[in-house]
């Protein structure tokens, strides 16, 4: 459901999903992975593991969603372990990729329209398979939009370099460069 203020940026349909679990999330990834196909907004769904037998650790399964989004083969990742912590964090290692943990409609919302976050971790242990199904669904519906207020401080993360510091003297922003004028 696209509003005028946050369009649709894509055609219906072609998202690229990747999705990805550990064992404590697999049921729900098996669940949403079929929502997911279903979906009239998503044209693939990419899955980065784990199956029922597998025993890998959640960063490897992370960092293969996020190495998708960072390679443009993927728009978005669904990610989910036990309280969807460790997937986002894992994810984030990746250079561009933002990724959050979200367990309600807001955090969702927000995420997206405000952040640009490519990534979407849940909670196994925290919310119930209803409630993520609900969760997903209206994730699908939301895009950033690129001339939102917000898209400056996107702009400001995706410049951010670890070897420069983040916040200039006095706690304010540093420009978008990075580079921090001496007094």
């Amino acid at each position: 459901m696209s509003s005028p203020e946050y369009p649709d940026q894509r055609p219906r349909g072609s998202l690229r999903i990747a999705i990805g679990s550990d064992r404590a999330g697999f049921a729900y990834k098996r669940a949403l992975e079929a929502e997911l196909r279903r979906s009239p907004q998503v044209g693939a769904v990419l899955d980065v593991g784990v199956d029922e037998r597998a025993r890998t650790a959640y960063p490897l399964v992370a960092l293969a969603a996020g190495q998708l989004i960072a390679e443009d083969k993927a728009d978005r990742a669904l990610l989910v372990c036990h309280t969807g912590l460790g997937m986002a964090i894992a994810a984030n290692k990746v250079a561009g990729v933002r990724a959050v943990t979200a367990h309600d409609p807001y955090s969702v919302r927000h995420a997206v329209l405000h952040n640009d976050a490519q990534v979407l971790a849940l909670g196994a242990g925290i919310v119930g398979l209803a409630v993520a199904r609900q969760l997903v669904a209206g994730w699908l519906n939301l895009r950033f939009d690129p001339r939102s207020s917000a898209a400056a401080k996107v702009a400001l993360l995706r410049h951010i370099d670890p070897s420069q510091p983040l916040a200039a003297p006095h706690g304010e922003l540093a420009p978008a460069d990075g580079r921090i004028e001496a007094p």
